[in-house]
């Protein structure tokens, strides 16, 4: 252990929701949730104003909505997220080369090795400036936790949210952690900890006088031994800028079960290629072949093949993921489905049998990427499962309503018009889709609505959260000077935190106000005149 708080954990306050509200007037202060609209869809973010009514991330939508019925609820933005999380971590990497993410708004940082922290003073007001520069960068807040270890770092960070720095000085540690449910230690989730509470541990300082004996004897050596350490305040693991990749999925879950088999065996093959595109952005190939499918009965079945060599071939994962599906009873219905490769390498091996199909023109060609479905490149330090955004049944191609010309309008989506200007879209259905025309810089913009197919309003790509310099100033080298303009949001997930769904499958017709031109506040818009953009 370090004799000096220099590793520092950021976490940035519920980012999702909070970069919604920074970018959206209207919503600051309100209840906002994002996540997946359709009746299986799962809450990524809510804001601090909805998690007073009880929300919290990785809730089922519709108990969300039972819960904070007037709160907005939007459809998530990876593109704008990413391009924020960007700055953050510039402004991260210019305090040391050790940088760990772990997801888009959380990472740990060795001040030690960037040389900027040597004692407790000097690694306090690295984080006060950190939190600072964050602000002025971006315009959201993070919470900073420092310690002489990553798990008291993050322990920190905790305990500072939201917008707030906590120091634990070295030495101080088990007397802090002594009072703490052992639900706080990683690793101990509820199955482990109803079994610690079964033993009569339901803190951390009792865990450590039970000795490693009796945890050993609890929870099998590795768990046992591990846990014991972590209540002492061991914890010698090193920030690592760099993290292996161990695998690339992509899952689906569908609003009603799928049960014909044609139709389950076409959705196998979609994400086959989804994933083969995520692996070749990446760079990467894999060996193993892995298929899931989950029942209409909620029981999970994961079948794998494993090739002779490492692959990115398109044709090759399709006709093994075809195979694994045929050792599956899909009779009673299915509920999600996924595809994933493992055993990476950064080269591949050309599976000489489908290249051989593809030399003789046997093979079909790849089919080309759906609109909406753009490629989904493995996001630095994800670990959680995708599968957390719920999905149309009708898949990427009918999972919302569109208007006349294939427009489909979601919720939260930016939009610009040719006479009001920059919004974003409140609500869509039943041929109609209402904006809220506002800036994050301006005041509470005014709603208005429109027919879907209205020819002067289009989609836009985000406004920056801060403005930046005039054109022909130059920023100069400060790492989160001007806002990168995010790339195009349609069909980008987020593996990590639960996150993994396409926002693209999310109905719009689950909007922030459900119906007909409905408003944030729930109050009914009336429907446009003859000339809706008036």
């Amino acid at each position: 252990m370090r004799s000096a708080p220099t590793i520092l954990h950021l976490d940035m306050d519920a980012f999702y929701a909070s970069a919604e509200q920074a970018s959206k007037p209207s919503l600051r202060g309100k209840a906002v949730v994002v996540g997946g609209l359709g009746p299986r869809g799962v809450v990524a973010t809510a804001s601090y104003e909805a998690r007073v009514f009880g929300v919290h991330s990785a809730m089922p939508m519709g108990q969300a909505r039972r819960l904070a019925p007037h709160a907005a609820y939007l459809v998530p933005r990876f593109g704008f997220y990413r391009a924020i999380s960007e700055q953050v971590m510039g402004l991260l990497r210019a305090l040391s080369p050790l940088v760990e993410p772990l997801s888009l708004d959380e990472a740990f940082v060795d001040l030690e090795a960037g040389g900027v922290a040597r004692d407790e003073e000097s690694a306090r007001l690295t984080g006060a400036k950190l939190r600072a520069d964050i602000k002025a960068v971006t315009g959201l807040t993070g919470s900073v936790g420092l310690a002489a270890s990553k798990m008291l770092a993050k322990i920190g960070s905790e305990q500072a949210k939201p917008d707030g720095l906590v120091v634990i000085p070295p030495g101080t540690e088990r007397n802090l952690l002594a009072p703490m449910s052992v639900r706080t230690l990683p690793g101990v989730g509820p199955a482990t900890g109803d079994h610690l509470r079964r033993g009569g541990i339901t803190t951390v300082g009792e865990i450590a006088e039970a000795g490693e004996a009796e945890l050993v004897r609890l929870l099998g050596k590795a768990h046992g031994q591990a846990l014991y350490a972590m209540a002492l305040a061991r914890d010698e693991r090193p920030v690592v800028a760099e993290r292996d990749t161990k695998s690339v999925s992509v899952e689906d879950t569908y609003d009603v079960d799928i049960h014909d088999r044609v139709r389950v065996r076409t959705e196998v093959t979609r994400l086959a290629e989804r994933c083969v595109r995520r692996l070749r952005e990446a760079g990467l190939s894999g060996r193993t072949i892995v298929l899931k499918v989950r029942r209409y009965d909620f029981s999970t079945l994961t079948r794998s093949e494993t090739l002779r060599g490492p692959t990115d071939d398109p044709v090759v994962v399709r006709e093994a993921a075809g195979r694994l599906l045929e050792s599956v009873d899909t009779t009673g219905g299915v509920r999600l489905l996924g595809v994933g490769v493992s055993g990476l390498a950064d080269y591949t091996q050309e599976d000489l049998f489908a290249q051989a199909r593809l030399e003789a023109g046997q093979a079909a060609a790849e089919p080309p990427e759906e609109a909406g479905q753009g490629p989904r490149p493995e996001e630095a330090g994800s670990t959680g499962p995708p599968g957390a955004y719920g999905r149309g049944a009708g898949g990427a191609a009918s999972g919302e309503p569109a208007a006349a010309d294939g427009r489909q309008w979601r919720a939260g989506q930016d939009v610009t018009h040719t006479e009001f200007g920059p919004g974003w879209v409140q609500g869509s259905g039943l041929g109609r889709v209402t904006v809220r025309f506002e800036t994050p810089q301006s005041a509470p913009g005014r709603v208005r609505t429109f027919r879907a197919e209205d020819p002067g309003l289009r989609p836009a790509d985000p406004l920056p959260l801060i403005a930046g310099p005039d054109p022909g100033e130059d920023p100069g080298g400060d790492p989160g000077a001007a806002v990168p303009p995010p790339e195009a949001n349609a069909g980008v997930s987020l593996e990590g935190r639960g996150a993994g769904q396409d926002s693209s499958s999310v109905p719009a017709s689950s909007s922030l106000a459900e119906g007909l031109g409905a408003s944030a506040s729930g109050v009914p818009v009336p429907p446009p005149a003859t000339r809706p953009n008036e």
